[in-house]
């Protein structure tokens, strides 16, 4: 039976066929006898002819076109008729109960989100769930809810296209989420470019009442920063003249004007001079880029770090409380740097050294209070290793050029985070703007500049805190040679000196050396080849504890 009906179908199809033909050939052939027809009656050429009757038909055409425009404007201007009276006094119709009326919606906010997905084109977003507040000279901000079944999620993911929408660019769009309810979003929509306005340094006082560490303002003018370092390190990224190092001084400024002289700083200064300002703070302050002097503070650290876990071992051992441990700060400029090795066997074992001593500083540090920020110009994958960048909590990223290198400072799921914001956009031209990524949200800010004058005013009362507090400190090994050194108006005092000044004796000049470096709790420094001690890192100690 299939085949019988196929052969059939097949039949009229060709049926079909000879039929189009032959109305075709007619048609062609009538077509061709008007124009003989033409041609004969008016004595014409053939292309006259042709060019004759394809002007007709267009002619008939347009006139066909303008009878029909002319009768629909006289229909249209044509008075309507007056209701009638029964009509006019009739009152409107009632809506049975149950029916929907029409909800007034917010025009702008339903057009952007709907063509851009964020919401579906048959929902709208009610006037009644919107709340607009105008900050004076900042922007608008719009408080609203989405559809019942979409989260603010899909608002966050769609901030560029929202930003097209209402005519303005990522930048200018915060965007802020609510614990109360997945459906709510604060929407900021700023007036102009952010950080288009420099806003003013803060004042002690306003760095004192924020709610953790200030480094910098969001674009509303407000300080941003993080609640806390405890347990908590940092990186710090961005192309080269984008003001990391102005951005840092001003952290550091911020830690000693919040935490005053109740913390230690150790300063790796990788750009030679860019920390400079805070080098008679320090515990130990270096500016160097061989990755030697790195290796070496990172000993210095890890031993504290061993030394302050003994405690909390012992503490919970011994059921007691666990013991406060003075916050620590390991800032490295330039870090990069020191991961570099020179090709030679040496440098490369050494700079695997740095790597797994580094890693191990960022993971145990922790839990004891030693928190490490770390700045590089070179955001690349090869610049720091990614075993030392997966330990930091915090992530900051300035100017950068590529998705790459955004990836590498903020990470590489940073883009599939609640509105994230692309390093890439930012205005070069700005210093010290950058994309602060800290506990899963996105701040940007643009970094404190503060003047040296300011800067320089700070340390210097924060170190004469310090010196009150040490020599209210009883006697001990470390201040007598403080002592002693300050009464010579020396700087630098060699091992044998200061070990038979303090009475430490031994025949060999090895142990000797332990046991005055064990008393003293610094380690030894060098000039001109001779083992000794400097007073600045003597002084810097006796300010600290364990």
């Amino acid at each position: 039976m299939g085949k019988k009906k196929s052969r059939r179908d097949d039949g009229r199809e060709h049926d079909d066929i000879y039929a189009h033909t032959a109305g075709a050939i007619g048609g062609l052939g009538m077509v061709t006898a008007g124009l003989i027809a033409i041609k004969t009656k008016l004595g014409l050429s053939w292309p006259g002819t042709i060019l004759l009757t394809a002007g007709g038909l267009v002619a008939l055409g347009y006139a066909a076109w303008r009878v029909k425009t002319g009768v629909m404007r006289w229909w249209a201007s044509k008075p309507a008729e007056a209701p009638s009276t029964a009509l006019a006094q009739e009152s409107p119709p009632e809506v049975p109960d149950g029916a929907e009326t029409a909800v007034p919606t917010h025009p702008e906010l339903t057009a952007a989100l709907t063509r851009t997905g964020a919401i579906g084109r048959d929902e709208i977003i009610p006037l009644s769930d919107v709340q607009v507040e105008e900050l004076e000279g900042i922007g608008t901000r719009y408080t609203f809810l989405v559809p019942e079944g979409r989260t603010h999620e899909v608002v966050s993911k769609r901030l560029g296209p929202i930003a097209s929408m209402l005519g303005v660019t990522r930048l200018h769009l915060k965007l802020e989420t609510s614990r109360r309810t997945e459906r709510e979003v604060r929407l900021l929509k700023l007036n102009e470019p952010p950080f288009s306005r420099l806003f003013a340094p803060p004042s002690r006082e306003q760095i004192r009442a924020y709610e953790g560490v200030p480094f910098g303002h969001d674009v509303t003018g407000a300080l941003a920063g993080v609640k806390t370092f405890d347990k908590a390190s940092m990186l710090i990224a961005g192309m080269t003249q984008m003001g990391k190092t102005t951005l840092t001084n001003g952290l550091i400024t911020c830690l000693l004007v919040a935490y005053g002289s109740n913390f230690d700083l150790y300063l790796l200064d990788g750009k030679l001079c860019g920390l400079t300002n805070f080098e008679k703070l320090a515990v130990r302050y270096e500016a160097s880029d061989d990755p030697a002097v790195m290796e070496s503070m990172l000993d210095d650290l890890l031993s504290r770090v061993d030394g302050r876990y003994i405690k909390l071992q012992d503490a919970i051992r011994n059921r007691q409380p666990a013991p406060k441990f003075r916050p620590v700060f390991f800032i490295v400029d330039e870090a990069a740097d020191f991961y570099t090795d020179n090709g030679t066997k040496d440098s490369i074992t050494q700079v695997r050294r740095v790597e797994d001593k580094s890693r191990s500083l960022v993971a145990k540090s922790l839990e004891s209070g030693i928190s490490t920020i770390m700045l590089t110009q070179r955001p690349a994958k090869e610049a720091i290793p990614v075993k030392v960048r997966d330990q930091f909590l915090y992530r900051m990223c300035l100017y950068v050029a590529s998705e790459g290198g955004a990836k590498v400072a903020l990470g590489d799921s940073y883009f599939d985070t609640v509105a994230p914001i692309h390093p890439a956009l930012l205005d070069p031209a700005i210093k010290g703007q950058a994309v602060l990524f800290a506990n899963g949200s996105s701040t940007l800010l643009r970094g404190f500049n503060f003047p040296d004058e300011f800067i320089w005013e700070v340390v210097d009362e924060v170190h004469a805190q310090r010196t009150k507090v040490f020599e209210s400190q009883p006697t001990s090994p470390r201040k007598k040679a403080i002592d002693l050194m300050r009464a010579q108006g020396v700087e630098f005092m060699p091992t044998p000196i200061l070990a038979k000044a303090l009475g430490v004796e031994g025949e060999n000049p090895g142990t000797v050396g332990i046991k005055l470096s064990k008393l003293l709790g610094v380690a030894p420094d060098k000039e001109g080849g001779v083992r000794g001690y400097l007073l600045a890192d003597l002084a810097a100690a006796a300010m600290s504890d364990s």
